[in-house]
């Protein structure tokens, strides 16, 4: 909005004009997030309480910890949506793509939370109606980016190879939508996975798309993109707007959701974000690089994943279920061999920041 307003006063004031560079709006997303956060945080934590929207502990990995506000998800979701609408350029096609994909995962984790904390049903959405959401949404992303057409000098169903400047993955159209669907129910549901300490999704999720917000900014510049050797997307750096202000607003839950946690995002917060994620990585034609920046997210799916086929296979083999880990996801094997929370989570932090760097590091490589 006020790319669209503030620069025809650029006459009246030199200062205006501050307001055409992304660089500018990203920082102010990023700012009026987090200040969004922290102002509307408390309030909606006491709204919510005496709501009686909480998640009480079911199990002893939250040591002891008493009930939290769930659906903290629907501040971040707020807060996100109106600094994109204040700082972003709203005619972007990008932008408008990545706001709708996290609206839309948003919603489906919104009526899975609905379900479970205010109309009590422990199952919450049904599964199949879940995923029904999730990969439908992936479908229509993949149609809506063939039926585009190709973006700039790069055709629709190609994607970057990350470390080769001179490879690249070109997809037929049915392939492309299938891959465009795996790769956003991944990400949504390796964050919603993750999100099971206090404190580690947010801090994850703002390393990983403060990373894809860096590689926005680089992949719509002309000069940055050639040198670099990635693909020049026209218009794709207003998607570092949006990926700011998803930072801001996940370190300033941060601020009411670190040990011990007031909140917690619910699923309306963890598919929303996971959601975001996986649209930009497609939209960025950056998917394979989601599993370096990601890393942490991969390891946390692929946990359950080993766990659960390996306890299937087993119970076939021998008769009863082994386990490979003593918990998944795999935060919680680490909790149960005495790892303290907060070291899980800073841990974890740490090695979300190692992912990105290795992120980085694919493009001096080329």
């Amino acid at each position: 909005m006020l790319y669209h307003l503030l620069p025809r006063l650029e006459d009246v004031h030199i200062v205006f004009n501050l307001f055409n560079y992304l660089t500018v709006r990203s920082a102010g997303a990023m700012a009026s997030a987090l200040v969004l956060m922290l102002i509307l945080g408390r309030p909606f934590i006491a709204s919510m309480r005496a709501r009686g929207i909480v998640n009480v502990p079911r199990n002893g990995l939250d040591r002891g910890q008493g009930p939290k506000v769930n659906m903290g998800g629907v501040l971040i979701v707020a807060v996100v949506a109106v600094s994109t609408l204040l700082w972003a350029e709203l005619t972007n096609p990008y932008t408008i793509i990545a706001l709708a994909v996290m609206l839309w995962m948003g919603s489906i984790g919104f009526l899975d939370d609905y379900l479970k904390v205010v109309r009590k049903t422990p199952r919450g959405l049904v599964e199949r109606y879940k995923w029904a959401g999730s990969l439908g949404l992936g479908l229509a992303l993949g149609a809506f980016l063939v039926t585009w057409g190709p973006i700039a000098p790069v055709g629709a169903t190609t994607t970057n190879l990350p470390v080769f400047d001179e490879w690249q993955l070109v997809f037929t159209p049915a392939a492309y939508l299938l891959w465009v669907t795996v790769v956003l129910n991944g990400a949504t549901h390796s964050v919603n996975m993750t999100d099971g300490l206090d404190g580690l999704a947010p801090g994850l999720v703002a390393i990983a798309v403060g990373t894809f917000g860096i590689f926005a900014y680089v992949i719509g510049r002309v000069d940055t993109s050639a040198y670099l050797g990635l693909f020049y997307l026209p218009g794709a750096g207003e998607l570092a707007v949006f990926a700011a202000g998803i930072t801001g607003a996940a370190l300033g839950f941060l601020w009411f959701n670190a040990q011990p946690a007031q909140v917690i995002m619910g699923d309306t917060g963890s598919l929303a974000l996971g959601g975001a994620i996986g649209a930009m990585a497609v939209l960025l034609k950056a998917e394979l690089l989601l599993v370096a920046v990601g890393g942490v997210f991969v390891a946390e799916a692929a946990s359950v994943i080993i766990q659960t086929q390996y306890f299937k296979y087993t119970r076939r083999r021998y008769g009863e279920g082994r386990r490979v880990f003593k918990c998944a996801p795999i935060h919680h094997h680490f909790q149960m061999i005495g790892w303290k929370n907060e070291q899980v989570v800073v841990r974890f932090w740490i090695l979300g920041i190692l992912c990105a760097m290795v992120g980085f590091a694919t493009l001096k490589l080329r």
